[in-house]
């Protein structure tokens, strides 16, 4: 049963066509969330909005 409360997970365009390799991220207001495509009951990694722009923003820089 899915409840408004879900995050809603997404991969990155580049992902592979595979699917099953990826990382995916839920971004909420108060944090973002980061898993493992491959085992998804595996709690996720949780950041906060700051942290992950901060991620982002040196990624696309040495990218």
């Amino acid at each position: 049963m899915s409840t408004i409360d879900e995050p809603h997970w997404f991969k990155s365009s580049y992902s592979g066509s595979e699917a099953d390799n990826c990382v995916e991220v839920a971004v909420r207001s108060e944090a973002v969330h980061i898993r493992d495509s491959k085992d998804k009951r595996i709690r996720p990694l949780t950041v906060t909005p700051t942290a992950w722009a901060a991620f982002a923003a040196g990624v696309s820089l040495n990218g």
